[in-house]
């Protein structure tokens, strides 16, 4: 009886796995450890990077999203750019479509750069150019704002547990009045 369920569960595993379809993803760039440049004239659909860089001096069709790692745009990106614990610079006269958006970084923007919608950056900082032009909502929240309230929980934790040590010796001193001996003397 188990070996025909078993049987039966390889013959089901085998079909639909034979009958899945392929993703056709042959204009993406996807890496991890190693850098997507784009060179001048070539053009990528989405570049998604973890723990390494993006160069895009050609353009990028569609998103650019990097964790651990750096943007740096000297052409276009038609879409959006979403970066994480990194920096993105965008060149002079280069453009980006839709959104920018960095986590923990800094944006830095050249003179006549285009975001084509809104730009955000939360807990980190950004430099920008007086020509550059921004179509959205800018949204910046510096570093010091995440990192605040963490600071006064912290120090409020450590005055509560040492008041409370505290407390608890003056208790232990008091029941009593000389050290107690050691057994056995």
């Amino acid at each position: 009886m188990i070996q025909r369920l078993l049987t039966a569960a390889a013959l089901l595993a085998s079909v639909l796995t034979l009958s899945a379809t392929p993703a056709y993803a042959s204009r993406d760039a996807v890496q991890l450890g190693s850098n997507i440049n784009v060179p001048v004239g070539a053009t990528v659909h989405d570049a998604v990077c973890f723990f390494c860089s993006v160069n895009v001096q050609g353009a990028v069709d569609g998103d650019i999203v990097v964790f651990f790692g750096n943007v740096h745009i000297t052409g276009s990106a038609n879409h959006d750019v979403v970066n994480f614990f990194g920096n993105v610079n965008a060149e002079d006269n280069s453009s980006i479509g839709h959104d920018l958006v960095n986590f923990f970084g800094v944006v830095r923007l050249g003179e006549n750069v285009a975001v084509g919608q809104d730009m955000v950056a939360m807990f980190g900082g950004v430099h920008a150019a007086d020509s550059v032009i921004v179509g959205g909502d800018r949204v910046s929240y510096p570093f010091f704002i995440f990192f605040l309230p963490i600071a006064i929980f912290g120090i409020v934790l450590i005055v509560v547990v040492h008041e409370l040590r505290v407390h608890r010796r003056r208790q232990f001193y008091a029941r009593y009045p000389s050290p107690p001996m050691p057994p056995g003397l």
